[in-house]
């Protein structure tokens, strides 16, 4: 018997039956393999695809196996088969013991102090933001300073204290990483920054990267909507939302400002993904065609603080 004529006949939901796993199979259910509240799997009305919104795992009925009972990817093939009917079982399979959850360590970061004013208008100045924005942002916790690796810097955290990134003061990138961001150690680099202090507002402006999160703020100054929007910041494009930090997005209006690149609008529909199935309402916001004022490209949020006057116009449904 071959894989697809062992996949014709064996489905997810008798996987699942089969290795008594907790739970019932369907569009919208709990994690078989974790502890999970909130209901962030799901198997195709077909019963042959799954996708767990959290963690990320997703894949076929071989795939499942393979996840159900830990053994290798090329062992599950063999399994598969001799489970849809190629062969016999003598003992029953194996069910994957549940993880013992780990304790969540708050990281330990530096001193993170509030700076000065000559701070704020510094970083106004690298930023191309207001230094009102900035004063806003460091009120609120968004924004502090430190010295990191001898250089002074701004640090994008929040109130939670559990997740940061630094960059220096002058602009340049960080020794030994060549990157201008470092996520100091011990974050929890898919928390996204804000998302707490944001649960009181209808409407969250979600961006990558701090100086994003920066402009995001200086955008909401500016037009004196602080009790409309809060700027929520993921620290890379790489990262999925911290699944702890889902719920409390759930019946948001929520903005997606991504990057101008593969990398920033593949994290937008991963994003939008999650965000949707905690029942969030979500959209995004284009920067394609663009300009600053130096006849470049606008790629991102931070970029758009430099827009060319002839783009001002579009500018003015950035908001939502």
């Amino acid at each position: 018997m071959t894989v697809d004529e062992a996949k014709a006949r064996l489905t997810i939901p008798m996987i699942w039956e089969r290795l008594q796993l907790p739970g019932i199979p369907t569009t919208s259910c709990r994690s078989p393999f974790r502890e999970d509240k909130h209901g962030s799997f799901s198997v195709s009305k077909d019963g042959r695809l799954f996708n767990d919104f959290s963690t990320g795992e997703a894949g076929d009925a071989v795939t499942f196996l393979s996840i159900a009972t830990g053994i290798s990817p090329e062992g599950a093939f063999k399994r598969f088969i001799e489970l849809a009917g190629g062969g016999a079982i003598v003992a029953p399979l194996p069910r994957r013991a549940a993880a013992a959850p780990q304790p969540r360590q708050k990281p330990t970061f530096p001193e993170l102090g509030r700076g000065t004013d000559a701070d704020l208008h510094t970083l106004a100045a690298l930023r191309h933001v207001t230094f009102d924005s900035l004063w806003l942002a460091r009120a609120v916790g968004l924004l502090r300073f430190t010295t990191w690796k001898g250089q002074a810097a701004w640090v994008i955290t929040d109130a939670d204290l559990l997740n940061a990134q630094a960059r220096r003061m002058d602009g340049a990138p960080w020794e030994g990483i060549g990157a201008k961001a470092q996520t100091l150690p011990g974050s929890w680099a898919n928390w996204p920054l804000g998302i707490r202090t944001g649960s009181s507002h209808e409407t969250l402006l979600l961006v990558e990267g701090g100086a994003d999160l920066l402009a995001a703020v200086h955008f909401i100054q500016k037009a004196s909507a602080e009790t409309l929007y809060w700027p929520v910041g993921m620290l890379g494009a790489s990262q999925r939302i911290h699944p702890d930090a889902l719920n409390l997005f759930a019946g948001k209006r929520v903005r997606i400002y991504p990057h101008d690149d593969k990398p920033g609008l593949d994290a937008a529909k991963r994003w939008t993904v999650q965000l949707e199935h905690v029942g969030a309402t979500v959209d995004a916001f284009s920067f394609n065609g663009l300009r600053k004022a130096d006849g470049s490209p606008v790629n991102d949020l931070n970029d758009a603080t430099q827009i060319h006057p002839d783009y001002e116009l579009e500018l003015e449904g950035i908001l939502p």
